[in-house]
């Protein structure tokens, strides 16, 4: 597998992705798709935290099976991972991230994927981040929800090492809801991003 990846990647690439460490905050529609991706480009090391359970209204946008409903969605993601990609390290963590232990639980991360439902989380691990992990690199997103058009989707750069995915605007609401199709654009735009900045390429 590794020579495989080896061939579509290049060398240099391949050691670089298979060297490091993302971490992927909130398994949801974002999440546990940035997750995939991220184990099929040979990322070697995946942090996944998330402290809720699978339940059965995620299974139209979210990386889960119907048999996977009620497990914990971190230990459950890492069971679907081992299956596409068995020699990447993944590490599960069933916790909420919180102010306090974020410092912590995403020391070892080059690169940390926000991906949350809540704009109160969200704002914590963006200030977390910035203010406390000063080598890490952070891509979050704002803005996927409905049907809007696809090419709304796009990646910006906000600051030095901070990125963020999404049309900026669309939130959920009782007349928007989220989308398999759109919650996978900005997911991948995501885990794209991340792939960039452990190539070297910091540009947008």
């Amino acid at each position: 597998m590794d020579r495989a990846l080896r061939r579509r990647a290049g060398g240099e690439l391949r050691d670089r992705f298979k060297g490091a460490t993302a971490a992927v905050c909130g398994l949801g529609g974002l999440g546990s798709n940035i997750a995939v991706s991220l184990a099929r480009a040979g990322v070697g090391t995946l942090l996944l935290f998330d402290f809720d359970r699978v339940d059965v209204s995620n299974l139209n946008r979210q990386q889960y099976k119907a048999a996977q409903v009620g497990m914990e969605k971190a230990l459950a993601l890492a069971e679907n991972l081992r299956e596409i990609s068995p020699y990447t390290a993944l590490r599960p963590h069933v916790v909420r991230l919180t102010e306090e232990n974020v410092p912590e639980l995403l020391a070892e991360a080059q690169v940390i994927c926000e991906a949350f439902d809540r704009p109160e989380e969200k704002s914590m691990l963006v200030n977390a981040v910035l203010e406390k992990l000063p080598d890490a690199y952070l891509v979050a997103a704002s803005g996927m929800a409905g049907l809007g058009s696809a090419n709304s989707i796009r990646t910006r750069r906000v600051a030095g090492r901070f990125y963020l995915c999404g049309d900026g605007v669309s939130g959920v609401s009782e007349e928007t809801g989220l989308f398999s199709t759109r919650a996978a654009l900005c997911a991948a735009h995501q885990a794209h991003m991340v792939l960039r900045i452990l190539a070297g390429e910091f540009d947008v």
